[in-house]
């Protein structure tokens, strides 16, 4: 494909394999439609569209009060724990892990440590953490629209009974702020009483499409990132993602050739990175597009890899394996580099690579991955973004919320729901004894009891 005029550019050429210029014509025929759909808010979930708009409409007031909660925390912490699960914990490490990748990221030096709970109900891993925070000066962010997430309400609640014993009462409430419903749920109602600094979650905004909203931007700001550029990079996307025409629309490309092989056989979409620094944002986009998709029987499984780390145990299946999947590959055009430098008689070889880049090296191995596992028949399709700064990463973020909106859309489902989520926490509840499950909890456990 031609370069596009976007920040995120999508190169389909490995990835369309044996599909017809008329069957992606039609189906980005299809996308088009369905992104209509989608910016008129009249499909299914459309409640649940407010993120389109937040690059443009984000009132300056808001980002204010976070700048203005950042520079406390940066004052008083040493460490700042956000605790939450999901999407409001996913968007926000992709974003730190992505930024702070650079050495000369502003994100470095005596900024606060961020550090994340609540992402799960493990004793050794909570203790760790308690471990950690020893004789450090610390603050939380306690993040969840309902305020009843029971792996964060368990974090929230030891982390602050322990700035209550450290601290005292008083000083601990100004060490906590809330990211809530503007209007209900229990962390609401504990912040009002309780007076803990609040940043309000959008009611129209679900939680994997919460990165651009405080979700993200309080701990982007904590570590003195420029969060007014990564809404700016959102903006620019969202004008190439929402208004050019199909044909030159990498997220409605992105999001039609996904359904096309989709429907070829591909059943499993692998993401995979030659950075690290993309380790997080593929664990961010599993929970958008699986959480998003995988509903009615339908939607890939979207599964990451980091190479060349994961070509050492996942390779040999990618090459040669059940011919299952698709990969998607995301680079960056710019990045830190070193050159290599080695003697040509040295002993072990690598004389050979005297005076090339590490960057070289890397862009050569991905090359060669890509190649043979297309010529293995896995079709592979690439993403390309300027950089890892503030712009780019919030223009990633747009381009994946908008292709997998489409998505969802031409998959014929709603994207913005969740119901399969809640069949866990049924039998969770009732087999922790939370009252009003007593009859769900013993019909689980005679169950139990006939199935072991």
């Amino acid at each position: 494909m031609d370069e596009l005029d976007e920040l995120v550019r999508l190169d389909d050429s490995w990835g369309r394999g044996d599909l017809t210029m008329g069957e992606v014509n039609a189906k980005l025929s299809d996308a088009a439609t369905q992104l209509q759909t989608l910016v008129g808010r009249t499909g299914a979930g459309a409640d649940f569209t407010g993120w389109i708009d937040l690059p443009v409409n984000t009132p300056d007031r808001v980002l204010q009060d976070i700048d203005t909660i950042a520079a406390s925390l940066r004052s008083n912490s040493e460490v700042v724990v956000v605790c939450g699960i999901g999407g409001s914990y996913l968007g926000a490490r992709a974003g730190l892990e992505f930024l702070g990748s650079q050495p000369a990221s502003t994100g470095h030096g005596t900024n606060p440590e961020v550090a994340f709970a609540g992402t799960s109900l493990s004793a050794s891993q909570l203790l760790e953490l308690m471990a950690k925070l020893t004789d450090r000066r610390f603050s939380v962010v306690v993040i969840s629209k309902s305020g009843t997430t029971l792996e964060t309400a368990v974090t929230f609640h030891v982390l602050r009974d322990e700035l209550i014993r450290r601290f005292g009462k008083a000083v601990a409430r100004s060490r906590i702020v809330a990211i809530t419903d503007a209007n209900h749920g229990v962390l609401r109602k504990l912040a009002n009483d309780e007076g803990f600094a609040v940043l309000d979650l959008p009611g129209d905004v679900g939680g994997r499409y919460s990165v651009l909203t405080a979700v993200g931007l309080l701990p982007f700001a904590i570590r003195g990132f420029d969060i007014r550029m990564i809404l700016r990079g959102a903006a620019e996307q969202r004008a190439s993602s929402l208004t050019a025409p199909a044909e030159l629309n990498g997220a409605l490309r992105y999001a039609a050739l996904r359904r096309l092989l989709n429907s070829r056989g591909k059943s499993v979409e692998l993401f995979a990175s030659f950075e690290p620094a993309f380790h997080y944002v593929g664990e961010w986009w599993k929970q958008l597009f699986g959480e998003s998709e995988g509903k009615d029987g339908k939607g890939l499984f979207p599964a990451s890899a980091d190479y060349t780390t994961d070509l050492h145990s996942l390779g040999q299946f990618v090459q040669e394996g059940t011919r299952c999947l698709f990969e998607t590959v995301i680079d960056a055009m710019a990045s830190a580099d070193m050159t290599f430098t080695s003697a040509s008689n040295s002993p072990d070889g690598l004389g050979y690579l005297n005076g090339r880049t590490l960057s070289q090296m890397n862009r050569d191995t991905k090359a060669g991955t890509i190649l043979a596992h297309r010529d293995g028949g896995v079709p592979v399709l690439q993403l390309l973004i300027p950089d890892f700064t503030e712009r780019s990463f919030g223009a990633l973020v747009y381009f994946m919320e908008v292709a997998c909106a489409v998505g969802g859309y031409l998959l014929g489902i709603n994207p913005f729901d969740q119901p399969g989520v809640e069949a866990y926490k049924r039998n969770m509840f009732a087999l922790l004894g939370k009252p009003g499950t007593e009859a769900d909890a013993a019909a689980i456990r005679s169950r139990l009891r006939a199935e072991n």
